[in-house]
């Protein structure tokens, strides 16, 4: 039985966690790697992430399944490059923005392609950050799918059940003001709060004296510059939205310090601890 091909575009923690996470499924599989960065093709390769690397769009045309886990723009620009996919081809973007994605698909492989959005990742990036476990019970949101055809429907929601994921259907506009607010907005608070310390102090105290919970807060702001560019540029308008709403909650929060109203804040803080009941 031939193996099932799967075109891997960008060779990071999202194309190579997914690829180790099928491998652990199933040696069904070929994969056939594609990245700008020459160190990442040679690391994939030794670390068993494809079995080859090309260049050739002509190659790619021939997977079965074709993945594109690039940046949002460099996604958009790739998706143009397609004159043609053959009929049972599924063509699967991993961007965390969906709406511009979405939007900018040609009619003539609209049908190939599915709009999808795995919510997980770390702030590691490169083949080496690659985990198998990575997409293990967490959601992935599928958008538009029914613009996708109905074979292409059905590889999309098979790839990633196969992988532990759940799956959440909605529209990409929907989708994008969502992330917004619980992804986009918390990696601008991250930037500014290590942006923010690092102007007030000095390299030393900041390595003495942060504790788990600054930690944590800024660990996010070592993701991809490149990246975050691209995505607060596709997904500006609702950014600018949620990072409104924050302002509002923290000036909030400096009006009641300044003012010492100390029953009121420690109701406003209570009122946050209940999002995790939500989350738990």
């Amino acid at each position: 039985m031939s193996k099932i091909k799967i075109g891997i575009v960008g060779l990071g923690l999202m194309g190579g966690s997914l690829s180790l996470a099928l491998q652990k499924q199933s040696e069904a599989y070929y994969f056939i790697g594609m990245d700008h960065n020459a160190l990442h093709c040679s690391q994939a390769l030794e670390l068993g992430l494809v079995d080859e690397i090309t260049d050739s769009l002509v190659l790619l045309k021939t997977c079965d399944i074709i993945i594109l886990s690039i940046p949002v723009d460099s996604i958009i620009a790739m998706i143009k490059s397609f004159d043609s996919l053959p009929q049972t081809c599924t063509l699967i973007d991993l961007g965390s923005t969906k709406e511009k994605i979405s939007l900018s698909v040609p009619a003539h492989i609209r049908e190939n392609f599915v709009a999808a959005h795995p919510m997980t990742g770390t702030e590691k990036f490169g083949p080496t950050a690659a985990l198998e476990d990575l997409y293990m019970d967490k959601v992935v949101v599928l958008c538009d799918l029914e613009k996708s055809g109905t074979h292409q429907q059905e590889v999309a929601k098979k790839l990633f059940t196969d992988i532990g994921m759940q799956l959440v259907c909605m529209g990409s506009k929907e989708h994008d003001r969502h992330a917004a607010f619980i992804s986009h907005m918390p990696h601008a608070v991250s930037f500014s709060l290590a942006n923010s310390v690092i102007t007030q102090e000095g390299s030393k105290s900041i390595v003495a004296l942060a504790g788990g919970g600054f930690k944590d807060m800024s660990r996010i702001a070592k993701s991809s510059p490149n990246m975050w560019e691209d995505i607060f540029r596709q997904n500006k308008t609702n950014v600018l939205e949620a990072l409104a709403a924050f302002e509002v909650e923290l000036d909030r929060c400096r009006e009641m310090v300044q003012n010492e109203e100390w029953e009121r804040l420690n109701a406003w803080m209570q009122k946050a601890n209940s999002l995790h009941d939500i989350l738990s």
